[in-house]
């Protein structure tokens, strides 16, 4: 199959996918979109949100609809590594045996991430950068496709362990789920109160996520473009050539080179579900927020006047 055959058939899959998760997920259409880029890229997403948004159910909507394999992680102050990771335990015959945990799978729902302490946190993060796990001097390489789809709630802030700078870089999108519309909300009701049985479908296998992130990565890009997104990325930087005076007054740090690879993978998987076979200056606009969102830090000043993320990000356009 040539890849103009192939991108026609992610384009296919991709409303299919959307017409699936939309039985279960009503609104949250721009979350739900990013998710979707996330895995098409090969990148991992941390929702943030309120409780009772559906974070959890939205995960699992996805991961069946992409027939793929599901755990879920419980983070809390007393889980440990091995809890995650697996451990050796002696068998009947005296020899060492790795019982693998639950990182060992398609996709991983890390639930509220910052309720756990760092050591445990960390044990995340070589498998979400190198896809592979270490227990006992052994390495054991993780199924693919593999994405870590991490939750964390705004309002709890007691006895949680913000993520460390270096743990939010590794997560391609910060997704925000706002509440629904008046509407929206109706419809969730009558959908979640009464006796209906929803049957979803599968839409893809891990083969074809494998091969769509193949495909998205062979999508060609124009020099214009790349420049665009790097500049974007530099104009984060306060005090660098680029940066605007918007940077230098209310930005303490700026994002790495990471935000600039995501923004351009970011922008490929945006442009190949929409069918287009390249993507366009837009296509990094769209996905720039959420990629760029938690690799900024605000300073004093910007909290105190009252500038949000959004603002800095969209006057860099």
């Amino acid at each position: 199959m040539s890849d103009v055959e192939e991108l026609s058939k992610l384009v296919k899959k991709y409303k299919l996918l959307k017409q699936e998760i939309g039985k279960i997920i009503i609104g949250q259409n721009k979350a739900v979109d990013l998710i979707i880029l996330s895995v098409l890229s090969g990148g991992h997403s941390l929702l943030i949100g309120v409780p009772g948004l559906a974070k959890t159910l939205m995960v699992q909507t996805i991961s069946n609809c992409l027939g793929l394999d599901f755990k879920r992680i419980q983070f809390t102050p007393d889980l440990m590594p091995s809890d995650i990771l697996g451990s050796e335990i002696l068998d009947e015959s005296n020899q060492f045996k790795f019982i693998k945990g639950p990182i060992f799978s398609n996709i991983i729902l890390a639930d509220e991430i910052n309720r756990t302490p760092p050591k445990t946190q960390a044990a995340l993060l070589e498998a979400m950068q190198e896809k592979t796990v270490t227990v006992a001097g052994h390495h054991h390489i993780l199924e693919q496709p593999f994405f870590v789809l991490a939750t964390q709630n705004p309002i709890e802030q007691e006895g949680t362990y913000p993520l460390p700078e270096a743990q939010l870089d590794r997560f391609m999108f910060s997704v925000n789920l706002n509440y629904p519309s008046y509407n929206e909300e109706i419809t969730i009701v009558k959908a979640t109160t009464s006796d209906s049985n929803v049957t979803l479908n599968s839409q893809m296998s891990g083969d074809d996520i494998v091969a769509f992130q193949h495909l998205i990565r062979r999508i060609p890009v124009a020099d214009n473009v790349i420049e665009y997104a790097v500049k974007l990325v530099s104009k984060t930087r306060p005090k660098s050539e680029n940066a605007p005076d918007i940077v230098n007054d209310y930005i303490d740090w700026g994002a790495g080179p990471r935000a600039s690879q995501n923004l351009i993978l970011g922008a490929k998987a945006n442009a190949a579900v929409h069918g287009k076979y390249s993507p366009d200056i837009e296509d990094v606009q769209t996905v720039a927020y959420a990629i760029l969102k938690h690799r900024i830090i605000k300073n004093y000043k910007a909290e105190a006047e009252g500038i949000s993320e959004k603002q800095i990000i969209e006057s860099l356009f």
